[in-house]
């Protein structure tokens, strides 16, 4: 199938030929056609799968439709963060350079007035972060009378953002009689508890369970916690590393990191939700140009991240939710190419893991450094009290035991 099959207007086609699209991707061609008739859509695909295009192409073809002119969008995408925002309001911007379509990024971390002035004068299509946009609208500099379309991107991780109280008081400002598109990387209980509140009959499209490529080799280092940042040192000394993106759990782990690793000598850059929008936006720039090495961040703060290229993606911490694994590596191996997943293993993280290979369907391979030293003793200072270490190990075998009985039965693990 070639885009052109789709009911788009010439100047749609035009830009799409530009940016250089030919054969719309899975969650494209299923997604677009209800998008263009104008029905309620669920998707759920994962990241870098071109579900943007997906839901921008309907939405633009219906305003080229409707020439009506008014001050007030017609199209809202909500989106978790401020560099999904921007990334979303990019493509956005080059699929209707050709038209007379007005796009307008609102987001946190970036002043208000010239938001403010461009809301005034008219947009046609806004794009932005739930309490940002919640902002504008207690200001009265957002009006959403004249809205056709409302989508909720990356709405998975608006939930876990903790956006849904902003997402239903900016719903419940919006008209009933409209297209609602919704994209999601998991189809959760709390994700599909959402989609019955805002959504009628909505088409349901699930293209891609959470199974990573066979091009990304996966593995898992097993080493002890205060030796995590010693191994991370040695791994980008012997593996063949022309980028790397480091996940780790917390903004205070990705800082003490990133002091590590530069102390170490190598060029390093962190985002978080700590850091103000120019910062991040240098940070990633520099990753993308390749003056960094390596690129620290937490999981929020990379989501939407796109950077082709990526060689290497290491999992500082093991991630709580499986299904944030395969989104983690998944930002290696893109276009064809290959990659590493590595992730640095603890003994508390075993029903992690548990979770993760049960996803999987197959165990992951654990490997050990060569001429790498395991044994170094914990700091005095670092040494948890016996009491602290008593009530963790039998947290964690309580977690582990928990979850191998959800998976059918604690004899599996073995049979693996």
């Amino acid at each position: 199938m070639h885009f052109s099959e789709f009911d788009l207007s010439q100047s749609l086609q035009k830009a799409v030929g530009a940016m250089g699209y030919v054969e719309p991707t899975p969650i494209q061609v299923e997604a677009i056609p209800p998008g263009l008739e104008g029905r309620d859509v669920i998707g759920c695909a994962q990241t870098g799968t071109g579900k943007t295009a997906a839901f921008l192409l309907p939405a633009l073809q219906r305003l080229l439709q409707d020439q009506r002119k008014t001050k007030h969008p017609r199209v809202v995408v909500l989106a978790p963060t401020r560099e999904l925002v921007i990334q979303v309001a990019g493509e956005a911007r080059k699929l209707a350079g050709r038209t007379p379509l007005r796009i307008a990024a609102i987001y946190g971390g970036a002043k208000m007035q010239p938001q403010i002035t461009r809301l005034r004068r008219g947009v046609d299509v806004v794009i932005a972060t739930p309490g940002r946009l919640q902002d504008h609208m207690g200001r009265r500099n957002v009006d959403f009378k004249e809205l056709q379309v409302l989508v909720l991107d990356e709405a998975d991780r608006m939930l876990d953002m903790g956006f849904l109280p902003d997402i239903k008081q900016i719903v419940n400002r919006m008209p009933r009689q409209r297209q609602t598109m919704l994209f999601s990387a998991t189809m959760s209980g709390p994700v599909m508890a959402l989609t019955h509140q805002f959504q009628q009959d909505p088409v349901i499209i699930e293209i891609s369970k959470a199974v990573p490529p066979d091009a990304i080799r996966q593995a898992l280092y097993p080493v002890p916690k205060h030796l995590k940042t010693q191994l991370l040192v040695a791994l980008l000394s012997q593996q063949e590393v022309s980028s790397m993106l480091v996940f780790t759990a917390t903004k205070q782990e990705a800082d003490i990191v990133t002091r590590q690793l530069t102390e170490a000598g190598i060029s390093v850059a962190c985002i978080h939700g700590d850091f103000r929008q120019r910062e991040r936006l240098a940070a990633l720039e520099g990753f993308r140009a390749g003056q960094h090495r390596v690129l620290v961040a937490t999981n929020i703060a990379a989501r939407g991240l796109d950077v082709e290229g990526i060689s290497h993606v290491i999992n500082y911490d093991v991630p709580e939710h499986a299904e944030d694994y395969v989104h983690r590596i998944g930002r290696t191996a893109r276009a064809e190419a290959d990659g590493d997943a590595i992730t640095l293993v603890t003994p508390d993280d075993e029903a992690l893991i548990y979770r993760i290979e049960h996803l999987l369907g197959h165990k992951l391979e654990r490997k050990t450094l060569p001429d790498f030293d395991y044994d170094v003793p914990v700091p005095s200072w670092a040494k948890p009290s016996a009491e602290a270490l008593l009530r963790r190990t039998s947290q964690s075998r309580s977690l582990a035991d928990r979850w191998r009985s959800m998976a059918g039965g604690g004899g599996r693990r073995g049979r693996r």
